[in-house]
């Protein structure tokens, strides 16, 4: 009899890099509602207390995070996220035991239903369960943190992690990015600001600039290669 692989639960009050991909490499967002919807997901999900979107009047995703409703004790702490066509990236903080894998699963879950149900097709969306990396020290969190919001530069820089970057270019590329929490973590005001914490930011004496950003995570590629 095969003996199924476990993974360790994840430390409450620990950080983490989470990322999934979809099955066979394929395309999970499609559409900007396919991305709104996973975002509006994020919000709705990071709670004790069940909560779903198929009873809600309004969908889109501005007027989902604009509601104050209890949703009971946060599962996780979201620091940053990116929503990629083919995968997505977080950094989390578990806020209560077994919070990130909960909350991964409700995600998960839901979105796979949704686009299932748009595309007329059943099975898996993503390729199996999510990973999750321990970030077992400041420099590992501050090398993975650019690495996660960095990751849109890919579509318009392929080769950036390389050492083939345009920094100009990058900076106007990553802002003009909808689907990751880089505003957010600089501190400019936009949805992002509305899903994820702010704790992150107390472990920088200041905020690094773009450039920073981009050599911390061509650090992080080589060192830590993730496999997704």
């Amino acid at each position: 009899m095969r003996v199924m692989a476990t993974r360790p639960a994840c430390v409450t009050d620990e950080w983490y890099h989470c990322y999934n991909r979809g099955v066979d490499k394929r395309i999970v967002f499609r559409h900007t509602r396919d991305y709104e919807r996973f975002l509006a997901l994020l919000d709705t999900s990071n709670g004790s207390e069940t909560d779903t979107m198929s009873s809600r009047f309004k969908l889109d995703l501005q007027s989902i995070v604009a509601e104050k409703d209890d949703r009971g004790d946060p599962l996780v702490d979201i620091a940053v996220y990116c929503l990629m066509p083919t995968h997505v990236h977080f950094v989390l903080k578990q806020l209560v035991d077994g919070g990130i894998a909960k909350f991964m699963q409700k995600v998960f879950t839901a979105y796979t239903m949704y686009f299932n149900s748009r595309s007329s097709r059943t099975g898996a969306l993503f390729a199996g369960t999510y990973k999750a990396k321990h970030i077992d020290d400041d420099r590992y969190l501050k090398c993975v943190i650019p690495y996660v919001l960095l990751n849109p530069v890919e579509l318009f820089q392929p080769k950036w992690k390389d050492g083939i970057r345009d920094f100009v270019a990058a900076k106007k590329q990553l802002s003009g990015y909808p689907f990751s929490s880089v505003a957010s973590f600089t501190g400019e005001e936009s949805i992002a600001t509305k899903i994820t914490g702010t704790s992150i930011r107390d472990y920088y004496d200041r905020l690094p600039t773009i450039k920073e950003m981009l050599q911390d995570a061509t650090e992080y590629h080589k060192e830590y290669s993730p496999d997704y």
